[in-house]
């Protein structure tokens, strides 16, 4: 996944949050670091992180405790660190919901290669199982397929009307594929529709503005001359 994602540190060891915070962000990441749970709770909902790293044993509110307030959120994945690295320690904290766990110590590019493969799962456009990820970066957005929501750059909501989000939606559950009006107005709505009815292009015109990194040159829903309108979630 694209380096521009967003993490958080929260991690009760000031020198390993700052190791942490400051070796993302050499990545490229957007990092924050929060040093327990009652600081990741206020930073999140502002932030919109795609990832937290979150140590399991910290005094007051534990890893577990705050990856299963993440996961029923549907905020962000969750790397879990701890210096307990049992079978059943690993079993629990992804029973919980983590989508990693890393016992400590480790070596920092362990770590890099975890958080890669994490991101790469929970942010792809690919299908899993029938369904895309929960967390879709399309263009300059993320993508809430769970909250059915966008988000742009600064984790801001980004409006969308019920059409412009059923059409997105098909466009990630079909990317890389040209799809033509008829196409898009059946899978959107799941019943036939005109297919010369040209208030699709009104509604591509609006989710440019909106998704694409210049919206007068799209390279994120790209037209396609006699097949029409393809999403490429990372603008190649």
């Amino acid at each position: 996944m694209n380096s521009r994602a967003r993490i958080i540190v929260c991690d009760d060891d000031p020198d390993l949050r700052d190791l942490l915070v400051d070796l993302l962000a050499r990545d490229g990441y957007e990092v924050e670091a929060a040093e327990d749970g009652i600081a990741l709770r206020r930073i999140v909902p502002r932030f919109r992180p795609d990832l937290v790293v979150c140590d399991l044993m910290m005094p007051g509110e534990d890893g577990l405790s705050l990856t299963r307030w993440l996961r029923g959120e549907g905020h962000a994945a969750v790397l879990m660190l701890t210096a307990m690295g049992t079978t059943t320690d690993r079993i629990v904290g992804l029973e919980m919901g983590a989508d990693d766990y890393l016992a400590k110590p480790f070596e920092p590019g362990e770590l890099r290669a975890r958080i890669k493969a994490v991101l790469r799962r929970t942010m792809s456009a690919n299908l899993a199982a029938g369904r895309p990820a929960a967390r879709v970066k399309v263009g300059r957005c993320v993508v809430d397929t769970e909250m059915k929501a966008m988000f742009n750059e600064a984790g801001e909501r980004v409006e969308l009307t019920a059409m412009e989000y059923d059409l997105l939606y098909t466009f990630i559950t079909h990317a890389r594929r040209p799809l033509n009006r008829d196409q898009l107005l059946e899978l959107a709505h799941h019943k036939k529709w005109d297919p010369y009815d040209r208030s699709i292009d009104m509604h591509i015109a609006r989710l440019r503005k909106k998704i694409e990194f210049d919206p007068a040159k799209p390279s994120v829903l790209k037209t396609v001359r006699g097949e029409g309108y393809m999403l490429v979630p990372n603008g190649e």
